[in-house]
Order: structure tokens, then sequence, then C-alpha cells
């Protein structure tokens, strides 16, 4: 009896891709071609795009059987898109990419024969160069990745990309964790296996310009933080013991001060500025509270991470 070859599976999520997909889609199909050993499907998730992105894929889903899409009743965001390609691909290795053709498709190559040779479950990559990136955003990028690995138990590599080869084991782990608020760069770390990092330098955009202005990209770091840690909510704790043990020596102070001299009244000028700035802090502190409540009312709602339109499996 003959072996199937296995499968590997790609996931690339979109929106309004229209111009990168034909382009993505000729680069991994000349690396299919040379792993002539192994099998491919192409998962592509339309996130709700609003040009002909979905026209696109059904055009290429009837010159190549491979190509599969799945299309969202509109945007749900990138990581929905992830989970949707995670639960309906059917590989034995499972690897994401940008359709910006910023993940080399070539590095498929040393990244399967990695696994096949080597003892690993994963291999991932991340970037130590990024071109495309103003001074600002390489600064804020560097740092938040150090600030994540300290206040969380999740050891995030500077750098990471989401493109990485896994095997069907390590998929099957992520799909195990069913919440909402999902940051799948923290669960790759969180269901553990034996990961291989290979660094390497992001090439410019194939077309057209990156979807993740800066708000997008603050927004996202806030929940990889409250996705994996619970050091803010501590911090803002013992703030709080800090800012009240200040205030009694204060009122300490200006008790003894009114028993000697009598001017109770003299320093307004400069409480109300210490009331204005610890009221600030507690209304910060409130905002963070705020954001960890309002993701368990996402959770407890559970509503769909996703909805599907329309799909060719």
């Amino acid at each position: 009896m003959v072996k199937e070859k296995e499968l590997i599976s790609i996931i690339v999520p979109c929106f309004n891709e229209e111009e990168a997909i034909p382009i993505l889609y000729k680069e991994i199909d000349k690396v299919s071609k040379k792993m002539k050993k192994v099998d491919f499907e192409f998962m592509f998730v339309d996130d709700g795009s609003r040009d002909k992105t979905l026209s696109v894929l059904k055009e290429l889903h009837k010159e190549d059987e491979r190509v599969k899409y799945i299309s969202f009743s509109r945007n749900f965001g990138k990581e929905a898109g992830m989970l949707a390609g995670l639960e309906n691909v059917r590989g034995d290795y499972v690897t994401f990419m940008d359709v910006d053709l910023q993940d080399p498709p070539g590095m498929l190559i040393d990244m399967y024969k990695t696994l096949k040779e080597e003892d690993y479950d994963c291999v991932a990559l991340y970037t130590t160069s990024h071109e495309g990136y103003s001074f600002f955003r390489k600064y804020l990028t560097n740092k938040w990745y150090k600030m994540i690995t300290k206040i969380s138990k999740s050891k995030q590599k500077p750098g990471a990309r989401d493109f990485r080869l896994m095997t069907r084991q390590m998929v099957d782990s992520i799909l195990c964790m069913n919440e909402y608020n999902r940051y799948m760069k923290g669960m790759f770390d969180y269901v553990g296996y034996k990961t291989k990092w290979i660094s390497y330098e992001a090439p410019d955009r194939s077309v057209g310009e990156s979807k993740f202005n800066l708000v997008k990209l603050i927004k996202y770091a806030v929940e990889g933080i409250t996705s994996t840690s619970t050091a803010p909510l501590i911090t803002s704790t013992f703030i709080g013991l800090f800012f009240c043990l200040i205030s009694f020596i204060a009122i300490f102070l200006i008790i003894i001060k009114t028993l000697i001299y009598g001017d109770p009244v003299q320093g307004w000028p400069s409480m109300a500025c210490i009331l204005l700035f610890v009221s600030g802090v507690q209304l910060f502190f409130l905002g963070i509270i705020g954001t960890y409540l309002s993701k368990i009312f996402m959770e407890v709602k559970n509503r769909p991470v996703y909805i599907i339109k329309e799909q060719q499996k």
C-alpha cells in the first residue's frame, strides 16, 4: 500500500488584499512544486474585505483546487482569521503566512526539513530588522517585547512573526483553548512544545501598505498584556497602597504644622495639584480594571469569535 503524502496547510489572513493575493499564490505555488514529497492546501481567510479579495480567491480556486477560502460576514480581526484557519485546515503541518510576502514562502523548505530531521514541534521566525518602520515604532516595538516578557509568564521572542510551521499536535493543543479574547503569540508560548527560532531579515511588502496603523498596534499591545498578565492589576494595588501611605504621612505633618503654626490654610494650591494628580492616577487604574472587566464581559456572553458568510473547503 502506497503511503499518502503528508499535508502542509498554509493559512493566509486577508483584508483588502486583491492585488497581493495573486503575487503570493505564485510564490507558494513555486515552493509547492519544489517540495514534491508533500501535498499542500492554501487556506485564505477573507476578513470582511471591501474590495475584490473574495472574487480573486474564487478565481484562484477554479484554477487550483488546493486553494480554499473562508469569507467572514464582517471584519473580525487577524486573530479571528488565524483561528478560523486553524479550525478548518487538515494539514499534518500548519503555518501562518502574511499575504504581503514579508514571510518568504521559500523558507518553508528548510522549516519542514527541520521538523522532519530534528527534535522540534515548531519552527518559528523572528526578524531583527524593520526597514519599513519609523525610528519611533522600532523603539516602541523593542521596548514592548521586553516589557511583556518581564510582566507575564509568556516568554516572547523580540521580533517574533506569526510565520511558523507547527505539528498537528501543537495545533490541536492551541485549539483546546476556547477563550474569546485571543492573543495568538501568547498562546504559542503557553502550549509549550519545543520551538526552534530562526532569524531572518523581513523583505519589503510586495504591494500596498500595512493595515496596522499606530492605533491598531496600541490596541494589539494592550490585548497582549491583558491576555497574558495580571501585572497591571497587581501594580495598581501596590501604587494605591503607596499613595495611602503618603497621605497618612501628609495628614500627620499637617496636624503637627497646624498645632505649631496655627495656619492650616497655607499651601492649598499645592494640595489642589496633588488632589488632581491622585485623582488622575485613580481614574487610570480604574481604566485598567475596566479593561479586564470588559474581557470578562465578552467571555461571559460566549459569542462566536467569527461568523462565516461563505466558505470553500
